[in-house]
């Protein structure tokens, strides 16, 4: 009783009086979060040291997160406690009735207070096991205490997001980060190391835009470096095409209005049933694995036990920050593309690569069965919606029983077969060595997509005032 109340009274961002937000006023608080988002990214930590961050450029993609920033952290504790519900709701462990008002509140609390727990966790983990170091004469707990602060920023950012701006704050903090990347390394002039590359002459470093790289390579008579840029670009726009066409494809059922009759809609049934979030949620564990492995090979001695799990069970990491061992190894998408460029593949790369793409499906079914029980997009959940909508199905017996039957048919095999397509895609999108991560491109896609249909209904109704009484109603 005494967690009940502590959890459903935890600090919040108090949503929306009205039932229904202005286009404008959503737009203008999404807009102002993302400025806040990009704004705390380039504020550096105050006292780290020297720490070795090119190591933690591919976990930065997926959590949303800046390391050296406040944002340091991301969006990797939010996610984290949505994996551990998911799992402990799934496999019975927890239960909480999610179809009533105080089981949601519960739900919420809960995954909050555990957010906030993780938030704390991965700070004093990342300090104190040498992710990032604090600079000579400075207290870690400086740096714990910034990145406890940020880590809490990033959770009522995305309360903020989600009650009062398009989407959610997690998926647009993933779309902005990834969106920026594939800017930078499209377009930017410069070097790795922040000066402006000579394009027109073959000595010097590369610049990081692959335009730029196609063009220097082209000038230079270099075919091997054209041919990585040219796979690298392809690569981006095939993942955006059939990410695109993934998303547009639905089945529709045919609902009428009970009490008015020759009038009726289409109830949609997306492909790819539970969107992005499979993928964020199998996403974020193969990051957490990669972290885990790095911070314990950082600190850990040659022997012992802990040595032991770093060295045979998460694995190890080489001077060039690729994995070579553990499940750091198998769960790792090696380039494909590029390694097809220079002959470079062996029947164990293409075993990695296959480890990849099966736990990459695994992963997302399991997860997407599991949100489809805890978000209320079950079958009974959606028949229920459905009735009392004052919708039914033209020639079936107006019982919620009976449309319950009806969406099984469809509900579960999509929910199986949009999670085999979506982590197929996700793993293809990382094997073909696209710009910035490819699963960070997938997800970005679908994010965007989602959310200009969002902005679209949400536009339309306010364009329509009847329309929007008729689906209040």
């Amino acid at each position: 009783m005494i967690l009940r109340n502590l959890l459903t009274n935890l600090p919040e961002v108090r949503g929306p009086l009205q039932k229904r937000l202005a286009f404008k006023e959503k737009l203008k608080w999404t807009l102002i979060i993302l400025i806040a988002f990009f704004v705390l990214s380039i504020i550096p930590l105050y006292g780290l040291g020297d720490a070795p961050l090119a190591q933690f450029e591919q976990l930065s993609i997926i959590l949303g997160a800046q390391f050296g920033s406040l944002m340091s952290l991301g969006i990797g504790p939010i996610v984290t406690a949505s994996i551990v519900l998911q799992l402990l709701t799934g496999s019975g462990l927890l239960k909480i009735d999610l179809t009533t008002h105080d089981g949601r509140l519960f739900f919420q609390g809960l995954q909050k207070i555990l957010a906030i727990f993780f938030v704390i966790f991965e700070a004093i983990v990342y300090v104190k096991m040498g992710g990032l170091q604090p600079a000579a004469g400075i207290s870690p707990w400086i740096l714990i205490g910034q990145l406890i602060v940020g880590g809490i920023l990033i959770i009522f950012m995305d309360e903020v997001i989600s009650k009062w701006g398009f989407g959610q704050g997690v998926s647009l903090f993933i779309a902005a980060g990834v969106s920026s990347q594939i800017v930078i390394r499209a377009l930017s002039p410069l070097t790795t190391a922040g000066s402006l590359a000579s394009i027109f002459s073959p000595k010097g470093d590369a610049p990081v835009g692959m335009i730029w790289v196609l063009a220097r390579s082209v000038l230079g008579a270099d075919p091997t470096g054209a041919l990585r840029a040219i796979s690298a670009i392809l690569a981006t726009v095939l993942v955006f095409v059939l990410a695109v066409y993934a998303q547009a494809m639905k089945v529709e059922i045919p609902l009428s209005f009970g009490r008015i009759r020759g009038h009726g809609i289409r109830w949609p049934l997306r492909f790819i049933y539970t969107s992005n979030i499979p993928v964020i949620l199998v996403a974020a564990l193969i990051a957490n694995i990669q972290l885990w492995a790095r911070l314990l090979q950082n600190r850990v001695a040659e022997s012992g036990f802990l040595a032991w799990v770093s060295q045979h069970i998460f694995g190890q990491f080489a001077g060039n920050n690729l994995p070579i061992s553990g499940l750091v190894y198998w769960t790792y998408s090696p380039n494909l593309a590029e390694l097809a460029i220079v002959r470079a593949i062996t029947p164990t790369v293409l075993l990695q690569s296959f480890t990849y793409i099966l736990f990459m499906i695994v992963g997302a079914v399991i997860f997407s069965i599991f949100w489809v029980q805890t978000s209320g997009m079950d079958a009974r959940s959606q028949a229920h919606q459905i009735m009392s909508s004052g919708l039914s199905i033209p020639g079936f017996r107006r019982d919620e029983r009976v449309l319950e039957r009806i969406l099984k048919r469809y509900i579960f095999p999509l929910t199986i077969m949009g999670a085999i397509a979506v982590g197929f895609l996700a793993a293809l999108a990382d094997l073909t060595g696209a710009l910035s991560r490819g699963t960070g491109i997938l997800l970005t896609v679908m994010i965007v997509y989602k959310l200009y249909e969002e902005i679209a209904q949400q536009h339309m109704m306010d364009m329509h005032p009847a329309l929007r009484k008729m689906m209040e109603t």
